[in-house]
This record gives C-alpha cells, sequence and structure tokens, in this order.
C-alpha cells in the first residue's frame, strides 16, 4: 500500500446510490459478491471479488477515483483510490 496521502479527497460528493445493487449486474440479471459506490456519482458496481468486477471498470470508463464499501458492510466504510492504489 503507498504511505503517501491521496491527494483525490476532493473528489468526494454527497452522493445518492443510484442502485441498491450493482447497476451492470442487475440489467444483466447476474449476480455479485460485495458492492462498491462511486463517491463521485453515486454509481452501484461489484467489487473485483465479483465475477464482473463492476466497480473497477466504472473508474477506468470515468475516471472517477474513489470508492466506497455499500450494502452489507456495517460500520465505517471501506475506501479506496483507484490511482492512488490506496485505503483513504
Amino acid at each position: 500500500m503507498n504511505e503517501t496521502t491521496c491527494h483525490h479527497l476532493t473528489h468526494i460528493q454527497d452522493v445518492t446510490p443510484k442502485t441498491k445493487g450493482c447497476e451492470e449486474c442487475e440489467k444483466i440479471g447476474d449476480t455479485w459478491v460485495e458492492l462498491r459506490l462511486c463517491l463521485s456519482c453515486g454509481h452501484v458496481g461489484c467489487c473485483d471479488s465479483s465475477k464482473n468486477k463492476h466497480a473497477t471498470k466504472h473508474f477506468k470508463a470515468t475516471g472517477h477515483p474513489i470508492m466506497e464499501s455499500f450494502g452489507d458492510n456495517p460500520g465505517k466504510p471501506w475506501r479506496w483510490c483507484y490511482i492512488d492504489e490506496q485505503h483513504v
């Protein structure tokens, strides 16, 4: 993990999730393991443990850097910056 400070925290917005599950998996009738919420736009995508990896695909398509755990993850949210490859 990179020990530097993430400079992408300014991309975090007060977002509303667009869906309750992975947006793309819901459209194709597929399943996921865990969900990630884009903190730039509210897109909900499946994690990299899921076969479709839609959260990472969303980052690659949009450049939105920070995702947060979403759904069945009680407690403090888990956040990841794709650009710095570190927890934030």
